[in-house]
């Protein structure tokens, strides 16, 4: 009933655990299922804002999430994620990722969370952000507008609440990726514990750190924001003047 490209092209986008699973009707455990980071692909560009690009490849829009906790040491981490798309190709750019770590004796520990985070969107000329609002972050967004209003930032916040397991959430933002080839990652990001994290990464539940791969998940599932291109060459538009009145 369907052409062998479309078959092929759908496999393509949904990943061939999904596809054997639901097309194809063979089961494969989740015991069996890891995240490989060597099915990633990196890069040392920078996003240029100007141009809509990474490289040569054209952007169509971001995320910025950030799965929150009190960020405490030997606590659940604190980390926000920022992803770059390209939409034609299917391809995911994980181009930044911040994990905060605040001091025990810390006093206010989410309201310099807040001040971080203004400072790593100013740092990438991001204007929005999702937050899990999920417990802790249910008083993020007020605190961080309030931040934002002092600093003179002005910010959109989407609010997120997530029902499904974590474990499902990252399995089924990044293997999809990692299975087709699509996801690739800044060079930068193996200096964070990212890549550890895939590599500890079970579907069953470990207990093993994987709040980087979390807040990474929710960006791959966010709606992007779309990005827009502000160096393309001006048109001339000459108006009809031959005209009586």
């Amino acid at each position: 009933m369907f052409p062998i490209e479309k078959i092929h092209e759908l496999a393509d986008i949904v990943g061939p655990r999904h596809f054997s699973a639901q097309m194809m009707l063979e089961y494969v455990a989740q015991e069996r299922i890891q995240l490989d980071p060597g099915a990633i692909h990196f890069y040392t560009e920078d996003f240029d804002i100007l141009s809509s690009r990474i490289g040569e490849n054209n952007i169509t829009g971001f995320s910025f999430y950030w799965d929150p906790s009190t960020g405490r040491h030997n606590r659940d981490g604190s980390v926000c994620a920022l992803i770059y798309r390209d939409d034609k190709n299917r391809n995911v750019f994980v181009h930044d990722v911040m994990y905060m770590v605040i001091e025990d004796e810390d006093i206010h520990p989410l309201a310099h969370q807040c001040s971080d985070i203004l400072d790593f969107m100013q740092k990438h000329h991001l204007t929005r952000i999702g937050i899990e609002t999920n417990g802790i972050g249910n008083a993020l967004p007020e605190i961080l507008r309030d931040i934002a209003n002092k600093k003179q930032r002005n910010i959109g916040i989407t609010q997120i609440s997530n029902h499904i397991n974590k474990e499902t959430r990252i399995l089924n933002a990044l293997e999809p990726l990692l299975s087709t080839g699509h996801l690739y990652m800044h060079e930068g990001i193996k200096q964070t514990m990212l890549l550890s994290e895939m590599l500890a990464f079970t579907p069953i539940g470990s207990k093993e750190h994987d709040d980087g791969l979390d807040a990474l998940a929710g960006a791959i599932s966010m709606t992007p924001i779309p990005t827009r291109t502000f160096n393309k060459p001006t048109m001339q538009i000459r108006a009809n003047t031959d005209f009586k009145v």
